[in-house]
């Protein structure tokens, strides 16, 4: 077992992340006695109960085996229920294993505790299933690969593929939640509360006799997950005021569903404060340049985080970051409409591509000059150049074999994952057309 108390506590007071900090070993450690948690992905945070084990969170698909078989390593008690922290895949798609663990012990019933909002976003998912499927790979596709190559080093040889978002095996809550609940498991109490934040249907718990906050994804050792540039609405101002009503319990053991549990009162509300003040701030300023008239345009090159917040080690801008939460926040107060009165109803990309490129030359000339924009460092503007090119010679090798080039730069030079994987598959729409060419 890995003492993760103490990597999160050296971690967290230096201010200096040279461990990783979000594993997915499969492996479980001990947190407190009865309560244990395997880092995995989702990591599942577990607690003997009295009356049986209570999971929170069942983690993916292709590694939910892994993590049941270490729980087994470490507890033979039967599983009395499985808390959804918030319905994505990455935190309720292991349930089958759960389940089938629970049978096999005589537990016909698993109790399945989640939001009232979990079981819609399933029908969602079902009903845009290879929506799904496909920018979740592009997602994940930035530094290992796409989304199945990451899933093909979980899985075991027997485990299910992924052409479900959702498994067909994944249980709805069988207790729904609305705003809050509390329950009673063996002589303790747990309290769960709703808000809104990376999802609508999210929950975190409170133990209020051990002191102890299981987070989800309210806190992931990262950037918060508030501007997902493929995915729904995200809500910064809700997520802020949970951590704010998280401090105001006075938690002394935080346990996340990403990253590292961190132990003591004044470290867990520092991390806690400091999450929340990033997103305020982000919220605050975002919102005041809307009411002054500014334009997307100039928001999104003017609202920064400082250097200093994005340096902690549970701020870094690695999964998500500042300038696509400022995007959602325009999302959601401004619509999707950017104030340009060009692209409030434009011309197809492929006609702006080949006006711009006739303009300037062919779209030879245009590569060209995206290649010495991506030489000197401005690869934003090289991107732009890039596809004017691409669009006005969707079929030339040449042109799209410099375009992948630039789009692999561009990967190169991005921090956080998001960005590596959209840009990783403009490089691989370029790709796809040399294969064309050659008769691959």
């Amino acid at each position: 077992m890995a003492d993760l108390i103490a990597l999160s506590t050296k971690i967290v007071d230096s201010g200096i992340a040279n461990e990783s900090t979000n594993r997915t070993t499969g492996e479980l450690s001990e947190i407190a006695p009865g309560l244990a948690m395997v880092e995995s992905f989702s990591h599942s945070v577990v607690w003997d109960s009295g009356d049986g084990l209570v999971a929170f969170d069942a983690s993916h698909a292709n590694t939910g085996q892994q993590v049941v078989e270490s729980i087994r390593g470490w507890s033979s008690a039967p599983f009395h229920s499985v808390v959804y922290t918030h319905g994505h895949a990455d935190h309720v798609g292991g349930i089958g294993a759960f389940n089938a663990d629970a049978v096999a012990q005589g537990n016909n019933g698993l109790q399945v505790i989640g939001h009232e909002n979990v079981a819609p976003r399933f029908k969602r998912y079902r009903y845009t299933n290879d929506w799904n499927v496909a920018i979740n790979a592009r997602q994940f596709g930035g530094i290992r690969g796409d989304l199945n190559s990451i899933m093909n080093d979980l899985r075991p040889a027997s485990g299910p593929k992924l052409s479900n978002f959702i498994p067909e095996d994944t249980l709805d809550p069988t207790i729904e939640v609305s705003d809050f609940a509390s329950m009673k498991f063996g002589d303790t109490t747990v309290e769960f509360h709703h808000a809104r934040g990376e999802t609508d249907d999210h929950l975190w718990s409170w133990f209020p006799e051990q002191k102890w906050l299981a987070s989800g994804d309210f806190v992931i050792w990262n950037f918060p997950n508030a501007g997902n540039p493929q995915k729904v609405q995200r809500w910064p101002i809700e997520w802020a005021a949970a951590l704010r009503a998280m401090i105001a319990k006075g938690p002394e053991l935080l346990l996340p569903a990403h990253g590292l549990p961190i132990a003591g009162k004044e470290r867990i509300a520092r991390v806690l404060d400091e999450i929340a003040t990033a997103l305020e701030d982000l919220v605050r300023t975002t919102v005041q340049m809307m009411n002054d008239g500014e334009t997307l345009n100039t928001i999104i090159h003017t609202v920064r985080v400082p250097e200093a917040t994005l340096g902690k080690p549970y701020l870094r801008p690695l999964y998500d970051e500042p300038e696509f939460v400022v995007r959602g926040i325009w999302r959601q107060f401004g619509g999707w409409w950017d104030g340009a009165p060009s692209r409030l109803k434009p011309a197809r990309d492929e006609e702006v591509g080949h006006e711009i490129a006739t303009l300037a030359g062919g779209a030879e000339v245009l590569i060209r000059r995206a290649q010495d924009l991506a030489s000197s460092g401005d690869l934003r503007l090289a991107c732009h150049l890039a596809d004017f090119a691409g669009w006005a010679a969707p079929d030339d090798p040449d042109i799209h074999r410099a375009r992948a080039e630039v789009y692999e730069a561009r990967r190169k030079s991005e921090l956080s994952l998001m960005a590596k994987g959209i840009f990783r598959g403009a490089s691989r729409e370029s790709e796809a057309v040399i294969k064309a060419a050659l008769g691959e």
